[in-house]
């Protein structure tokens, strides 16, 4: 019980009061939209940048860690598209936006302030491991799988190129990459630049959180119920499942574990209403399901923390 009040919480408080002074109209929507456009184009970019720049790539950069990670992913991905597909007769380019909730985690806006809470800042290098692939990752596989289905005969050179386009104009990829490139080019950030870098990824977190709860009042729990089940069971379940017993095979170290089980047990992030909304299909399953695995996650996120070591 007191992982649940101490730890997870807290970070439902925030999302608590983002979503409580909105739905009251304290907060106007267009200010939500403004600071979710703060943090997803500037504030996180600057966070993902600084952890990844200063971090210790060959110690963290494991293949164990990231592949019980990811094949939970693409397990759940595959779970979801083909579960959608042929158990509830949905499109090809529907199960696929369907399949897309079930692959992308929200491992920033959740995943790292529950895992520095119930582990401290310390325990966060491996998150940022994953971090580090999750959107180029998840975004290769959703936009690839999608072009292809809606190609028909298109070009492969073409459908490659919009893959490419899609992924490198994400402002959160591109501060992945560039955090990449000076950790391995050995420069060094200028002590004022970095500063100020900093004051802005210190605000990433909170800001995203609050501005995740002003945004979940947009959503409501409509469509299929049966295919919003599906996508919180294997999201919230399925992933972090899988993703444990391969870390129990692999013998991963105890921080590895849990930055890789949590993650894997996150809610859709609100990346997956975006690619739906993308596509134009299967979006009122994607808000639905941020919508309530978001909520159900409360307790799946504390379950979880109380299996790990």
């Amino acid at each position: 019980m007191s992982a649940l009040l101490d730890v997870v919480l807290p970070v439902f408080v925030v999302i608590g009061a983002g979503y409580l002074v909105v739905w009251l109209g304290w907060f106007a929507q267009s200010g939500v939209d403004g600071l979710i456009q703060f943090t997803q184009n500037f504030a996180i970019p600057c966070l993902l940048f600084t952890a990844i720049s200063q971090l210790d790539l060959g110690d963290n950069f494991n293949a164990p860690l990231l592949f019980s990670f990811y094949a939970g992913a693409l397990a759940g991905f595959t779970l979801g598209t083909f579960g959608a597909r042929l158990i509830f007769g949905r499109s090809w380019e529907e199960a696929i936006a369907i399949g897309f909730c079930c692959l992308f985690s929200n491992s920033v806006l959740m995943g790292l302030p529950i895992t520095e809470r119930a582990y401290g800042a310390s325990a966060l290098e491996a998150n940022f491991a994953i971090i580090a692939l999750h959107s180029p990752f998840c975004y290769a596989v959703g936009i690839t799988a999608m072009e292809i289905t809606r190609a028909r005969g298109v070009a492969p050179f073409a459908v490659a190129r919009k893959v490419l386009t899609a992924m490198f104009s994400n402002a959160l990829i591109l501060g992945i990459l560039l955090g990449v490139i000076v950790n391995m080019s050995g420069l060094a950030v200028p002590g004022p630049l970095q500063s100020g870098l900093d004051l802005i990824a210190r605000a990433a977190l909170p800001a995203a959180l609050f501005g995740l709860g002003g945004v979940l009042v947009q959503y409501r729990p409509e469509g299929d119920l049966r295919v919003i089940a599906m996508v919180c069971v294997i999201a919230l379940c399925v992933h972090p499942a899988i993703t444990f017993a391969l870390g129990m095979l692999f013998s991963l170290p105890d921080n590895a574990m849990r930055s890789a089980v949590i993650t894997g047990a996150m809610a859709p992030g609100v990346n997956a209403y975006i690619f739906a909304n993308m596509y134009g299909v299967a979006r009122r399953v994607a808000a639905s399901a941020v919508l309530i695995a978001t909520a159900l996650s409360i307790l799946t996120a504390w379950i979880w923390l109380g299996l790990l070591p």
